[in-house]
């Protein structure tokens, strides 16, 4: 009996975890990261006894968020890195799931603590390097075989995609949905190697991200 009942309880807490997860990153993003608990577990559909034994202040909750936002699009950069053989193709499908971070990008604009939450954790810090790292390296393979314009970076790529994700919320209710997917399509298609226009400056390197990120005062953090 009680063998045949532990994986139904890990399977059952899960799930719960997925939906306060899921509901807490809606009613966030939405009205605010400073909504009453007992908000998010009505949203949920489970006791706040059980919101509160899973995340037991409002801190872990955004961390967690964070956390598996930024291991979902990682764990879907990794995939189009193994699967796809063509650079620009894959660069194209990164740029447009990595729009998945917004949600991290809005709380770090409506709120100071969750931004100092989320700049503070490891787990968000690492998965952010490596997808620049990733990203770095798609720029550079694209480059390599032609497809892409030779005078930018994986850094000013990382750049553009924090602009995107932090504009899309004044779109209009019906945009807004579409709304990362079509500037960053538009945005790729002024990143392809044909005759263009010679931008200004030089390009932005990944140290110059992190460099940005280490003297940054908490309330301008707000780079992917």
């Amino acid at each position: 009996m009680t063998t045949d009942a532990t994986p139904r309880l890990r399977a059952d807490a899960r799930r719960n975890r997925d939906r306060i997860i899921a509901a807490a990153r809606a009613v966030f993003t939405e009205h605010g990261t400073e909504v009453p608990m007992e908000e998010i577990a009505r949203a949920a559909g489970v006791g706040i006894g059980t919101l509160y034994r899973r995340f037991p202040d409002r801190e872990s909750l955004l961390g967690a968020i964070g956390r598996d936002a930024f291991q979902q699009v990682l764990d879907e950069a990794r995939a189009i890195g193994d699967r796809e053989s063509d650079p620009w193709r894959a660069l194209c499908d990164f740029l447009l799931r990595a729009a998945n971070l917004r949600t991290v990008v809005r709380f770090s604009m409506l709120s100071q603590r969750a931004r100092a939450i989320l700049a503070a954790d490891p787990e968000v810090e690492q998965a952010r390097e490596e997808l620049l790292t990733i990203l770095d390296g798609m720029v550079r393979a694209a480059q390599a075989n032609g497809s892409m314009r030779p005078d930018v970076s994986g850094g000013d790529l990382g750049m553009i995609l924090s602009i995107v994700l932090q504009g899309v919320h004044i779109a209009p209710d019906d945009v807004r949905p579409d709304a990362s997917a079509r500037y960053l399509t538009l945005m790729l298609d002024g990143l392809q190697a044909r005759p263009g226009t010679p931008l200004p400056g030089r390009p932005v390197t990944i140290a110059d991200i992190a460099l940005a990120r280490h003297n940054a005062p908490a309330a301008d953090e707000q780079t992917v």
